[in-house]
């Protein structure tokens, strides 16, 4: 009578601390080969640190990794290649300008006679590894001009050329189009089908349900539970976060208005040519109009471009029949503009400032916070105090630096800050980027209580399932166009259509989409 087979993959009590920070508290995960183990969790709940202590990025300070059965320590990342795991990274670990099989040998260089790169073995190992699981990856393709499913491919074709037999996939969908994303599903089945142990680090539930055999939840560096893959996104997401959470927002039909803001031919360069190509359109009062596309398509530019922060070559933006362009970016605001910037670390707050500081910095010019160029404190200190209650800001008090807190109730007062305020219009860039379940949850509340004022909202999202929530109407970019815009209903897959930069119809170019949806979403 046989033994059984011992795990492929097993970590035991795993703790990586950063100083008085534990990124991993006592963590345990088993992965068998041929299994996709699913390791769940918001953003900073420790997942990635696992990995990359499994990865030999890191070096644990308690528990061990088993490979087979096998105790291991791994010197660093080449040990843990050799020794069969391999990583693919959400932002590619490729040299754009290199074909694709001077990526796969990259540091791992094959010579031939005269010490010259032996090019032929690379791209016969390109091919076969590509004709196992059906690629249909060129060896002599240079990867910078690969749409970005198939450089993702490259990346497992590099893991797996390596011999690896554990795979770990750290938030792989981030940069792909939701039929870019259903190849991957059916590419991570065929590997796991082949005997390979996967690793499949998300946030996203629709993915998870969709691929696991197995799901681990981690919360704040320790596992909080697992849950089979026949969970229910509400019960995934109350483990995620602790608590009870409405994952999709009610949301009545608009009263639209008459156009509020409007964008012509809208036109910003970068440094090898428009960023934001000739962009063109309206959002309506009590209107949500989302931006869709895959992050880095020019939406960063636009809404930079709206709110003054670049100047745009040409165009206009009209709001309530006013030019914003050429007007300063104090001017904007002042013009009723609210801004939720991408990235609030940089550019949305202070860190070192209180959270009453930061919920007055774009009106620290003039009264009521300022008066004879010095700050009224006795109202700062009671409009920061009723924000923070609406706002359900969780801090020890209203001078607390803002940085201490979490992302979620920093995220809150970015939201206190602009929507204290009237506004003619608010534009929110990835409103919910790196924040838990219920604060995404409390901030599209927010959104949709602000377009239900009447407000025209511009939403600029690269999650999809955010895009449907809160959108009325969807424009989607590719390559700093706009190539359609559809009702707030559009089905998953006409949206990665047109995020890869196809039109909605095949028998349709994007204007003629664009024109026909406008006229039956009125």
């Amino acid at each position: 009578m046989t033994s059984q087979q011992p795990p492929k993959l097993e970590l035991r009590g795993i703790t990586k601390r950063f100083g008085s920070l534990v990124a991993n508290d006592s963590i345990d995960l088993t992965v068998e080969a041929g299994q996709i183990h699913c390791l769940l969790g918001e953003n900073g709940a420790g997942k990635s640190t696992l990995m990359n202590v499994l990865s030999g990025l890191y070096r644990a300070e308690e528990g061990e990794i088993l490979l087979d059965g096998v105790p291991q320590a791994f010197a660093g990342p080449g040990a843990a290649m050799t020794a069969g795991i391999g990583m693919v990274h959400q932002h590619f670990m490729l040299i754009p300008v290199f074909s694709v099989a001077e990526n796969i040998v990259l540091g791992n260089e094959k010579t031939s006679f005269g010490g010259r790169l032996d090019l032929d073995a690379a791209r016969a190992l390109v091919r076969e590894v590509s004709g196992r699981f059906g690629f249909d990856v060129d060896p002599d393709a240079i990867v910078g001009e690969l749409p970005v499913g198939v450089q993702q491919r490259v990346e497992i074709i590099k893991a797996l050329s390596r011999d690896a037999d554990i795979l770990v996939f750290d938030e792989p969908t981030a940069v792909l189009t939701p039929q870019e994303t259903d190849e991957l599903m059916v590419i991570m089945r065929q590997l796991a089908d082949a005997g390979t142990a996967i690793v499949f680090i998300t946030h996203k539930l629709r993915e998870v349900r969709a691929v696991a055999d197995r799901i681990t939840v981690i919360r704040l560096g320790s596992v909080v539970g697992e849950a089979q893959p026949t969970a229910t996104d509400g019960e995934l997401a109350s483990l995620m976060v602790g608590r009870d959470v409405q994952l999709r927002v009610g949301k009545q039909d608009g009263q639209f208005g008459d156009p509020a803001l409007v964008v012509r031919d809208l036109t910003v360069l970068g440094s090898t040519g428009p960023v934001v190509d000739a962009v063109s359109f309206e959002v309506r009062s009590g209107e949500i109009l989302a931006i869709a596309g895959v992050q880095g398509n020019g939406q960063t530019e636009l809404t930079e471009a709206l709110l003054g922060l670049r100047p745009p070559v040409a165009g206009s933006v009209e709001l309530d029949g006013r030019e914003l362009v050429g007007r300063s970016v104090r001017e904007v605001l002042d013009a009723g503009v609210g801004f939720v910037p991408e990235d609030r670390s940089h550019d949305g707050l202070v860190a070192e400032f209180s959270v009453a500081e930061n919920l007055m910095l774009d009106r620290s010019h003039g009264e009521p916070f300022t008066r004879r160029g010095g700050v009224v404190r006795s109202f700062l200190r009671r409009f920061a105090t009723e924000k923070v209650t609406e706002f359900d800001v969780r801090t020890p008090d209203v001078d607390t630096p803002v940085g201490r807190l979490s992302g979620g109730n920093q995220q809150k007062v970015v939201l206190a800050r602009e929507l204290g305020r009237e506004l003619r219009l608010l534009i929110a860039s990835q409103p919910t980027r790196g924040i838990d379940v219920g604060s995404i949850e409390f901030v599209h509340k927010r959104i949709v209580a602000t377009r239900d004022a009447g407000t025209p909202v511009v939403v600029v999202s690269s999650e999809l399932d955010e895009v449907a929530a809160l959108a009325d109407r969807i424009a989607v970019m590719y390559r700093g166009r706009i190539v359609g815009i559809v009702p707030g209903d559009a089905s998953r897959e006409e949206l990665g259509i047109l995020m890869a930069g196809g039109p909605a119809d095949a028998a349709d170019g994007p204007a003629d989409v664009a024109a026909r949806r406008r006229e039956t979403s009125a």
